[in-house]
């Protein structure tokens, strides 16, 4: 996965996916924001991951984009605090 540049713009309008997603999927993370923090492409450039930040700096709303067919893949909520243990203090926060 490659970073995609900061003034790239989106292959496709995901957004009425995104408004789509059921409450629960954000396991009580805020991403109402609609601010994407990262977008990482495959080396094929048929994928990218759009990450949308939440109020956690290390949670993240992922997109799945399939950048061929113009369609959401699927999504995932990405908790970078249980994937490694981080704790608020590793993470900065007071």
């Amino acid at each position: 996965m490659v970073r995609a540049g900061p003034d790239e713009p989106p292959p496709f309008d995901f957004w009425p996916y995104f408004d789509a997603i059921p409450r629960a999927d954000f396991d009580g993370f805020d991403c109402t924001a609609g601010q994407v923090q990262w977008v990482y492409r495959d080396s094929n450039g048929k994928f990218e991951h759009v990450l949308v930040s939440s109020q956690d700096p290390n949670v993240f709303l992922v997109l799945v984009l399939d950048r061929h067919s113009g369609t959401v893949v699927g999504h995932r909520l990405l908790n970078l605090r249980n994937e490694y243990g981080l704790d608020d203090q590793s993470s900065g926060a007071a």
